[in-house]
């Protein structure tokens, strides 16, 4: 009796010493970098580079006109009056996060997705490669729009189920749901979380530059779809190959077993073109009337109301499936302010431009291309501690739009040298908390993902330096 309690207590202790250490959470860690960036508002000299507008009406630093001011550091209360100034001038964006979360959380319940789902399910019955094919492409367009991100959560039961059907294992479960997403997510085209925030910040045009981003996105997709396809055909041949090996499904779904048995009807056809429809109307709207993320929170609102009226769902029933909706992405939608409080006191402190200096002088000898190889390369380093996409850009861009002048490449360079830094190692940071949620739901063990996952981000990485090294010489724009 004596040893089973001695056992019982060392097995306590253990469980203590293992609940000791907690990662800590995203925001936490952005208030450290918001005290840092404090602190460096006494330490970095202030200083300031000399601006001119450019033919689009932009400021744009001037090479060699930094000059050292009297500094203005921040003072205790400073550092929280940032975080509400930060939530103030990021309110647009966030609003439009909320919009989109619940409004398509008011879609999600009409059962549209769903149908649409099943509707490929059924379509591509023995034939794993086209359903595996097919659902990546839905997600990755929902990825690349910025509506399904943190949200792909949901959906990694019923790609565990389509893994199952085809007697695969769970890492196909996820990959079709979750790399179908974050391919889309790395090589964004409209997503206003990662380009739109990151244009707003470098100053450039709203979502410029979506001819070239789709062709990057399209290529970038074609290659993620063949290995996860080549490593279904390996498992499919030959189980014992499979990373899980015997154990291919170690956790099966408790919820989701329902969904992919969702028969499309008119509803759910309505409801799709309605969705098609306004995201057509938006991306219209961007290239002949100069919309803006004002006008997209709008368009998602008459998405929502006309999937309502089409579903048939009461008013009160709408505004509670919108409001769950919204706090799904409350935390998302509000570290857009909370990253931006950053640069706040960045700016406040006169420092932001002595930082973009004392890079410029330790990249002067790289060329151009170099430089925004550099910027990649950095970005995807720096995003296995920060993996908020818009807390990244918060930081980040600031820093890489000046930069970018100074190296004589265009902002939009800067800016997707960000975007793909930044979504490239989503899928391997231990410190991403969606990705960790879908290998605890599917039960893949970190180790086991980090294997099958590694050559793919490491052939992203191929694809994006050779992105940059184009884009460079084409002198990619508008700025």
């Amino acid at each position: 009796m004596t040893d089973k309690n001695e056992s019982t207590e060392e097995s306590n202790v253990k469980t203590e010493k293992k609940k000791g250490f907690r990662m800590p959470d995203a925001y936490a860690i952005l208030f450290v970098f918001l005290v840092l960036a404090a602190i460096a508002t006494y330490i970095i000299p202030a200083g300031t580079f000399e601006t001119e507008e450019s033919s689009e009406g932009i400021d744009v630093i001037i090479p060699g006109t930094f000059s050292v001011i009297d500094s203005n550091p921040a003072g205790f209360l400073d550092i929280f009056s940032a975080i509400v100034e930060g939530l103030i001038s990021t309110s647009n964006l966030i609003f439009l996060v909320l919009i989109i979360g619940g409004a398509f959380a008011v879609i999600e319940r009409t059962g549209a997705i769903d149908a649409l789902v099943t509707k490929i399910i059924r379509i591509t019955e023995n034939k794993e490669w086209l359903l595996i094919a097919l659902v990546m492409v839905v997600f990755s367009i929902f990825g690349t729009l910025g509506i399904v991100v943190n949200a792909v959560i949901a959906f990694i039961p019923l790609g565990i189920i389509l893994a199952r059907s085809m007697k695969m294992d769970a890492i196909i479960g996820i990959s079709i749901i979750y790399l179908g997403a974050y391919v889309g997510f790395g090589v964004a085209v409209l997503d206003p979380l990662t380009i739109g925030f990151a244009q707003q910040i470098a100053e450039i045009p709203l979502f410029s530059g979506a001819p070239e981003r789709t062709v990057m996105y399209i290529i970038t997709l074609i290659v993620t779809m063949a290995y996860v396809i080549w490593y279904a055909n390996r498992i499919k041949k030959d189980p014992s190959r499979g990373i899980l090996k015997e154990n291919p499904f170690p956790k099966v779904p408790s919820e989701g077993q329902d969904l992919g048995q969702q028969d499309m009807k008119l509803k759910h056809i309505l409801v799709l073109l309605a969705l098609a429809g306004g995201i057509g109307a938006y991306v219209t709207g961007v290239f002949i009337a100069d919309w803006s993320l004002g006008e997209m929170s709008a368009v998602f609102l008459v998405i929502m109301v006309a999937a309502a009226i089409i579903g048939r769902i009461h008013v009160n029933d709408m505004v509670s499936t919108f409001i769950e909706g919204a706090n799904t992405v409350l935390y998302g939608a509000l570290i857009i302010g909370m990253a931006r409080s950053i640069v706040v006191i960045l700016e406040q402190g006169m420092v932001l431009d002595s930082v973009v200096n004392f890079m410029a002088v330790v990249m002067e000898p790289f060329s151009s291309t170099s430089g925004a190889i550099i910027m990649f390369l950095a970005n995807g380093l720096f995003n296995l501690i920060v993996t908020s996409g818009s807390g990244q850009a918060a930081i980040v861009m600031p820093i890489m739009a000046p930069l970018a002048d100074i190296m004589d490449f265009p902002r939009q360079v800067a800016v997707q040298a960000y975007t793909m830094g930044d979504g490239f190692t989503n899928i391997i940071t231990p410190l991403s908390g969606v990705l960790m949620a879908n290998l605890a739901i599917a039960g893949v063990p970190y180790t086991k993902w980090v294997k099958f996952a590694l050559p793919l981000v490491l052939i992203w990485y191929v694809l994006g330096i050779i992105y940059i090294i184009v884009l460079v010489a084409i002198n990619w724009g508008p700025v």
